[in-house]
């Protein structure tokens, strides 16, 4: 299910969608209300997305009531209301989408050009990870329609599976549809706050938030 304006001819064939699953459970720094700090990551990776060239930004619902999530977006932007990365792939590609990026929404301080690379991989492969250390995924790229293989396994993989690079691999056919591209981090733990970087443009509405707070134990 999806709400979407009109694509005029000619739009951007590449969309870059961040996840919103509120119902996950989160580590969130004390003094610091839990969906505050969530809405500040989403809105901050979705700033990410939404500020890549050529590219359409959207944002997935899981469950497809929120409309506090909906509020971060610029005007316009596609919403998808789906429960698994394979129906959200499929929403994407009939808004239009030759190609897509579904991002977990707690990378505020994501790289714009790792996105790109994805991009990139998937002009020769179907589909590209950027994985976390923690072996989840950052970020998965595919090129639409999925082939049949992957949008299987997406049935029961999600940004959230320890170990779903491996498992996306393991239901691909042969060797190389699945590379992987450079990783980052996610913002999952207390401890992971000490991988922002003061230093570093982005991620304004976490930096406020956290303002005042130490960047992890």
């Amino acid at each position: 299910m999806t709400d979407a304006p009109d694509r005029a001819p000619g739009a951007p064939a590449r969309f870059a969608a961040v996840l919103s699953l509120p119902a996950r459970p989160r580590d969130v720094p004390p003094g610091i209300d839990p969906g505050e700090f969530r809405l500040a990551l989403l809105e901050d990776t979705y700033e990410v997305v939404a500020g890549l060239d050529l590219v359409t930004p959207a944002l997935v619902l899981d469950p497809p009531d929120q409309p506090d999530a909906e509020a971060v977006t610029w005007p316009g932007t596609p919403i998808v209301r789906e429960a698994t990365l394979a129906g959200a792939f499929a929403a994407l590609h009939a808004l239009g989408a030759g190609s897509a990026a579904l991002v977990a929404q707690d990378a505020p301080d994501l790289p714009p050009l790792l996105l790109g690379k994805l991009f990139r991989a998937v002009g020769s492969a179907p589909s590209a990870a950027c994985r976390a250390e923690d072996g989840t995924l950052v970020a998965l790229a595919a090129r639409l329609p999925l082939p049949g293989w992957l949008a299987a396994a997406l049935h029961d993989v999600d940004l959230d599976t320890p170990d779903a690079l491996a498992r996306l691999r393991a239901a691909a056919p042969r060797p190389g549809l699945v590379p992987q591209g450079p990783g980052w981090h996610r913002l999952r733990t207390l401890a992971d706050l000490r991988r922002l970087d003061p230093g570093l443009e982005g991620w304004e509405n976490t930096r406020a938030l956290l303002q005042g707070h130490p960047l992890g134990r």
